[in-house]
C-alpha cells in the first residue's frame, strides 16, 4: 500500500474514482509478492503491480467493472495452455487470486483515513478483508495494541480476525486465511519502511545508501566527523546526522525493521554503536573488520555490558564472502546478507546467522 499511497491521495483529490487489486494468494514462483498492489482509475492511471505485466491489462479492463458496479471481485489467473491461447496467463509457472474492490465502498470510505495516518506516522496496522459471502470486501483494521475498527459482520468473525490479524502482524506477513467455516479473509499488514542505519560515512556507505534506496528504505548515515558526513558525499540520503553514534541509534529507537551496517572502521565510534545496536530490537546489525579481530571486538562488547545472547546477533564480519574488494562490492555483499535476514530467515526467534561464537 504504501507504494501507491501517494498517486491514490492525489487521485482522490481531483476526485476520481479509484479500484485497487490484491494479490491475495499465490502459488508457484510469482513475480511480486503476496499483498502487492495496484490501482487504477477510469482514464487508464496506473500505479503498483501485480505482475511483471502478464495480467495488467486484463486486470485494468476488470477494474472498470468494479468501479462501475461498486462490487469486489476475486479473479484467478493460472498459466495460458495450447487450448485456449486467447486466455490472458502467467509466463512464470504460477498462480494467483487477485482481489480487486473500489475505494468508493463504504468500508473504505471509513478506514481509509486511519490507513493513511498509519502509513504517514511509522505505525504497523493490518487490514482485514472478507474475500467471500454475503459481506464480501467488509473491513476490519487492528493495531498492534488490540484496538480495532470497522467490522466483518459479527463479533465472532471480529474475534477471530483480530486473532489472525495479531499473528499476521507480529510474523510481518500479510496472508489469506479461514476465519468461520468457508469464509476467508485476506489479512493485509501495512508496516512502517524498513530502515537502514549506516554508522560511518566512509566510501562503503555511499553505494549503500544508494542500494538501499532502490529496495524503499529510509535511509540514515551517522557520523559526527564533518570532513565526511557531508550532503556533496551523500546527496540522496534521508536523513545525514553529525552525532555520536550511539546516542544516535539510542534517539531512533532500532525495531525489528531497522538494518544496521557499523562501517566506520574506527573502534571508537564502532563499537559504543554495535553495544546499542545489539541490545535493541533491530533486526540486523553488521560490523566491518577481518575474522582474526572478531574476538577481540566481542570481548570489547562483553565490557560495554553486551551479553552472550546479543552478540549472538553480531553478523562479523559484515557482508556474503565472495571475495569483494572496492567499496561497491563490499556494499552488493551487505545489502545480500541483509535481503538473506529479510526473506530467508524470517524475524521471529532467532535467524541462523554466521557463527561468531
Amino acid at each position: 500500500m504504501r507504494e501507491i499511497i501517494e498517486d491514490i491521495q492525489k487521485w482522490k483529490t481531483q476526485g476520481k474514482s479509484i479500484a485497487v487489486a490484491t494479490i491475495v494468494k499465490a502459488e508457484g514462483s510469482p513475480m511480486r509478492p503476496i499483498g502487492s498492489k495496484m490501482a487504477v482509475t477510469p482514464d487508464q492511471q496506473i500505479t503498483g503491480s501485480v505482475t511483471g505485466g502478464c495480467i495488467e491489462g486484463a486486470v485494468y479492463e476488470e477494474a472498470q467493472e468494479v468501479i462501475a458496479s461498486g462490487k469486489p471481485k476475486m479473479l484467478h489467473y493460472g498459466v495460458a495452455n495450447d487450448q485456449n491461447p486467447w486466455e490472458v496467463g502467467l509466463s512464470c509457472g504460477s498462480s494467483l487470486d487477485v482481489f480487486v474492490e473500489a475505494l468508493q465502498t463504504p468500508d473504505w470510505q471509513t478506514l481509509y483515513q486511519p490507513i493513511q495516518s498509519a502509513l504517514n506516522e511509522r505505525r504497523m496496522l493490518a487490514c482485514v478483508t472478507l474475500l467471500n459471502g454475503e459481506n464480501i470486501g467488509a473491513k476490519l483494521i487492528v493495531r498492534p495494541d488490540g484496538s480495532k475498527e470497522g467490522s466483518l459482520g459479527s463479533d465472532t468473525l471480529d474475534q477471530a480476525a483480530l486473532e489472525a490479524a495479531q499473528g499476521q502482524m507480529s510474523a510481518r506477513d500479510p496472508k489469506t486465511v479461514k476465519l468461520e467455516g468457508d469464509l476467508e479473509a485476506f489479512v493485509d499488514v501495512f508496516q512502517p519502511p524498513f530502515r537502514l542505519m549506516i554508522v560511518g560515512a566512509g566510501h562503503i556507505g555511499i553505494p549503500l545508501v544508494s542500494l538501499a534506496r532502490v529496495l524503499g528504505f529510509q535511509t540514515f548515515v551517522i557520523d559526527p566527523r564533518k570532513a565526511y558526513a557531508t550532503r556533496e558525499r551523500f546527496p540522496d540520503v534521508d536523513e545525514l546526522i553529525l552525532e555520536w553514534p550511539s546516542d544516535a541509534i539510542k534517539r531512533l529507537k532500532p525495531d525489528e525493521g531497522t538494518f544496521i551496517a557499523v562501517v566506520s572502521h574506527d573502534d571508537k565510534l564502532d563499537n559504543p554503536a554495535l553495544a546499542e545496536a545489539l541490545q535493541s530490537n533491530a533486526a540486523y546489525v553488521g560490523v566491518l573488520g577481518t575474522k582474526r579481530n572478531v574476538p577481540k571486538r566481542l570481548n570489547a562488547l562483553r565490557e560495554l555490558g553486551v551479553n552472550e545472547a546479543q552478540l549472538k546477533k553480531l553478523n562479523a564480519p559484515i557482508g556474503l564472502d565472495i571475495g569483494a574488494v572496492p567499496p561497491e562490492e563490499i556494499a552488493l555483499t551487505v545489502r545480500a546478507e541483509m535481503v538473506g535476514v529479510h526473506h530467508v530467515r524470517g524475524f521471529s526467534g532467532q535467524p541462523e546467522r554466521k557463527s561468531i561464537l
